[in-house]
């Protein structure tokens, strides 16, 4: 995923109540980055492949994962969005959610997210 492209759908994610991260994997990969509530991290589309899909980690420890959502070479930013939030992390396997998200979590504001993003976000 590219970096604005990250950056773009991690807010779009946040606006839903999700907590949502740009992901820097390395120089030239990035993903977002969903944080849950019980210390779990979804890792989403960081390894360079060409569908969507994530890792569900815990202490670095690979704990579930999300298969390549089918047709995802071909979503656009929404169903992008629409594909990560309609995600239910409860299983090893990770499936779309049957409700609804929660309420929304804003985004740092101005000054703190540009130094948090190191001035790049």
């Amino acid at each position: 995923m590219e970096q604005e492209r990250a950056l773009r759908v991690a807010e779009r994610l946040r606006e839903r109540g999700l907590d949502a991260h740009l992901e820097r994997a390395s120089i030239y990969q990035f993903g977002v980055r969903i944080m849950l509530r019980d210390g779990r991290q979804a890792i989403w589309d960081t390894g360079g492949t060409i569908g969507l899909q994530a890792q569900v980690m815990r202490d670095g420890v690979l704990v579930g994962y999300v298969p390549q959502l089918e047709g995802s070479e071909d979503f656009d930013e929404d169903q992008t969005v629409v594909a990560i939030a309609a995600t239910d992390y409860d299983s090893p396997v990770a499936a779309p959610r049957t409700q609804a998200v929660d309420s929304p979590t804003s985004p740092p504001a101005g000054v703190l997210r540009r130094f948090i993003g190191g001035l790049r976000e």
